[in-house]
């Protein structure tokens, strides 16, 4: 089995009430007791809130959960939740059916869940991962965009290290995966996404960095756009997925420039995108893999226009899709001309 070797960090307060942290090398999660089990195993109500794990699950494979489920604070690092084939059902609420996120604590400081493992799921609905804020046009990620160092931030305040395996998203009408601005390392493998989505199928946002997304079959259908956004995100790999029939778009690597008022200061390079296969049952499509794919359209979107006060990390509001690698990449039904190249330094090769 996979594990991470980040170092854990959990906050015990001590006398004067301030945060000690304390770094465990290889801490690890007791079982949950029977009253966790059981208000996970119970309906959910109307006004039901979430309820927060901090101790390893292993549900039947017969069970279907309407909780929402949560993962908050370095209290829930080093989780195990095990599915073992049961359902996680959040198709009765709007609200995030899973969700790891960071804790701002009194001081200001951000309390953060690391080296989270999530398998055997059958998910309909969503799984978000957040640390400044749940989108890039939050306020503390808006607010820290207009600084310097804000990359940085993002990454330190955000959850990583987090294993996704054998998971299968359906029917989600919003984003099934979701890698908020600076989460890194996050590993989803071996999963399936079916159904539709309104949106795009996965989510990196900006100042996101280091995931890797590897064996996973997306069959489910975007209403509209790319099957995974690559926005302002770094150092990811793509690789060895299958991508059955993805006519709005396969892979794409863009900077969605100062959308909300922020500012993305990372650019999508240094990504990886090799041995997938995309099936396609028509010809007619849009690219399998975009590099730089809104490097041409910012001037039509008012919100480009908007320059910052000082020179930062994203000093321009080109895309900057740059030094990434697409290669080895199958286009069963398609054509290398599926493959788009707008940045530069690129390698692009060996797709066919």
């Amino acid at each position: 089995m996979l594990r991470y070797a980040f170092p854990l960090v959990a906050a015990v307060i001590v006398a004067g009430g301030s945060p000690l942290l304390l770094v465990a090398s290889d801490a690890r999660a007791d079982a949950c007791p029977a009253n966790v089990m059981d208000a996970l195993r119970a309906p959910a109500g109307k006004d039901a809130k979430p309820v927060n794990i901090r101790c390893d699950v292993s549900l039947n494979k017969g069970d279907r959960i309407t909780q929402r489920i949560v993962f908050s604070g370095s209290r829930s690092s080093g989780v195990v939740f095990d599915c073992n084939g049961a359902l996680i059902d959040g198709s009765a609420t709007k609200a995030r059916t899973v969700l790891i996120q960071s804790r701002k604590t009194d001081d200001g400081k951000w309390d953060v869940p690391t080296d989270i493992t999530i398998r055997n799921c059958r998910i309909k609905g969503d799984l978000r991962i957040q640390g400044l804020g749940n989108n890039g046009q939050a306020k503390e990620v808006k607010a820290s965009s207009n600084r310097d160092g804000h990359t940085q931030r993002a990454q330190a305040a955000a959850p990583t290290g987090i294993l996704l395996d054998n998971l299968t998203f359906s029917g989600s009408v919003g984003v099934p995966l979701y890698l908020a601005p600076g989460v890194t390392n996050v590993t989803l493998q071996n999963s399936r996404f079916t159904g539709k989505a309104s949106s795009t199928v996965v989510y990196l946002d900006a100042e996101s960095a280091g995931n890797v997304l590897v064996g996973n079959t997306f069959s489910a259908r975007p209403e509209w756009r790319e099957v995974i956004a690559v926005d302002g995100s770094a150092n990811n790999r793509i690789e060895n997925n299958t991508f059955v029939n993805p006519l709005s778009g396969g892979v794409y690597l863009y900077r969605n420039c100062g959308e909300g008022g922020t500012f993305r200061h990372q650019s999508p390079q240094g990504n990886l995108v090799r041995g997938n296969t995309f099936q396609y049952q028509v010809p007619v499509a849009r690219p399998a893999v975009w590099i730089g794919s809104r490097q041409g359209l910012s001037m039509f979107n008012s919100y480009c226009l908007v320059q910052p006060k000082m020179l930062l990390g994203g000093l321009d509001h080109n895309d900057g899709a740059n030094n990434n690698t697409v290669m080895d990449n199958r286009l069963i039904g398609g054509s290398p001309n599926l493959i788009v190249d707008e940045g530069a330094r690129n390698r692009v090769a060996n797709n066919r």
